[in-house]
């Protein structure tokens, strides 16, 4: 629409009550559409990458904490242990690998037991309007 076109609304920008609390900003969530091209795709998803917000929420991401943590301390345990027998740069390649190796199982893992304890409650959800159903005889037997 132009700005010469009469049945164009105008929107105002109306500032809000002073001392109002501003919301907070939300986060985008994207929606997976291609391209069709792998490298534009890629471009387009190296572009929504940022390190500050990911990190600032790996708290809300599932299982992440648990899997980190037995990561880290797997990592330094094996290092250490490494560390004793070989040289240090064998050590932290051992170090490093750890913890790949174990916070990717436990995620794995972790991700696993969330999807099957869902399912589970799906299944309970919907068993439970069956339980409560009274079978259609029964009702007119009682007040016969």
């Amino acid at each position: 629409m132009s700005s010469t076109d009469p049945t164009a609304s105008e929107t105002t920008n109306t500032p809000e009550a002073p001392g109002t609390p501003t919301p907070a900003p939300k986060r985008i969530v994207y929606q997976v559409e291609t391209t069709g091209s792998y490298w534009g795709d890629l471009k387009e998803a190296f572009k929504r990458i940022s390190v500050r917000d990911d990190l600032s929420h790996i708290n809300e991401i599932p299982c992440a904490r648990n899997s980190l943590l037995s990561g880290i301390a797997s990592g330094v345990g094996i290092g250490i242990i490494r560390g004793m027998s070989a040289s240090v740069f064998v050590a932290s390649n051992w170090a490093v690998g750890s913890f790949m190796l174990i916070s990717l199982g436990t995620w794995t893992i972790c991700q696993r037991n969330r999807e099957e304890e869902r399912r589970r409650v799906q299944q309970v959800v919907e068993a439970i309007p069956k339980r409560f159903v009274k079978p259609e005889g029964s009702s007119e037997q009682k007040s016969a």
